[in-house]
């Protein structure tokens, strides 16, 4: 298992370099000059163009300004945002947490809904609580997340009064007050992921109850609980886990229309204002961090594969 672990480490890098080229070549097609937008008023000016594009090196060729920032993100140092004037890694170590809450937090509310659910659908199949599961997963995937945003805010908070509209307290200021402010946010990031988790696992474990394996462990008189729990939801598990997996990656980088609604300065808002800003050294920063997330929650639920069935582990 060391062994794999070390050879699946191993293939991170020459991912990461391949995502960084694509990350910096791409971005190079938006339309637009930074210098324009950084100059301002003196955008007019001919010299304070030329100075401010001399101090980015974007009168360097594309080459040059690659491995320039490739070279400082291997050293920990993604640059300066071009527009706040902040290292970009200040700015990610600011954001990332306040999504990560959320992502955690709509991740959860979305697991305990979705996979229940689609355990119990399967299980009564083509019965009053499969169309009751059907029913609120096909609600959770096709309602909008600004209307239910909008909804929620409107019900609890304007008419009920139960819970801010808007806005973030971090957790490490008030706990109490940080869980008030996500909860809504959280609960409408988490209907879509528990209806897509609740269809998948449904059809997960429809297919786990057919197998041959677990007809013998009914013929062999072993409680229907135990079939379920034990024998089918095991084997079930591992496309949920795949889906769970890119689902929470998805989330971690950036719920943007859901971050707006609520005024919450997360990931989300922080690209989509270094984009229209063409804020390049956040955007690099931000999408490379967003890719490295993504690789290394790939790389957990390939270790949630071996904890789940142990015959991976042996193969």
């Amino acid at each position: 298992m060391w062994i794999w672990l070390a050879r699946r480490l191993a293939q991170i890098l020459p991912t990461l370099l391949v995502l960084s080229f694509l990350i910096f070549g791409l971005q190079q097609l938006m339309p637009g000059d930074p210098a324009l937008i950084l100059a301002g008023e003196e955008r007019g000016d001919p010299q304070v163009l030329a100075q401010i594009r001399a101090e980015l090196r974007l009168d360097r060729p594309l080459y040059e300004q690659y491995l320039h920032w490739l070279g400082s993100v291997l050293t920990g140092d993604f640059g300066f945002s071009w527009r706040i004037r902040m290292p970009v890694a200040e700015l990610i170590l600011e954001k990332l947490p306040v999504t990560a809450q959320l992502a955690t937090m709509a991740f959860l509310i979305g697991a305990l809904i979705g996979v229940p659910m689609g355990i119990l659908s399967a299980v009564r199949r083509d019965r009053p609580a499969d169309w009751a599961a059907n029913a609120v997963a096909l609600f959770g995937i096709s309602t909008p997340n600004f209307w239910l945003g909008i909804m929620l805010i409107l019900l609890i908070s304007v008419q009920l009064g139960w819970l801010p509209p808007s806005g973030y307290v971090p957790l490490t200021e008030d706990f109490r007050q940080s869980i008030a402010t996500t909860i809504m946010p959280a609960f409408v990031l988490g209907t879509n992921i528990a209806g897509v988790l609740m269809r998948h696992t449904r059809a997960a474990m429809l297919t786990a109850l057919s197998q041959d394996y677990v007809r013998t462990a009914r013929a062999k008189g072993l409680p229907e609980r135990v079939v379920v729990w034990k024998h089918a939801l095991r084997n079930a598990l591992i496309p949920v886990v795949t889906l769970g997996t890119i689902e929470f990656g998805r989330l971690l980088a950036g719920a943007v229309l859901t971050e707006q609604i609520f005024t919450i300065p997360g990931f989300g808002k922080l690209v989509v204002d270094a984009v229209f800003n063409r804020d390049y050294p956040v955007v690099q920063g931000v999408v490379l961090t967003t890719a490295l997330i993504f690789v290394l929650l790939s790389l957990v639920a390939d270790l949630l594969y071996m904890a789940i069935n142990p015959r991976l582990r042996h193969a």
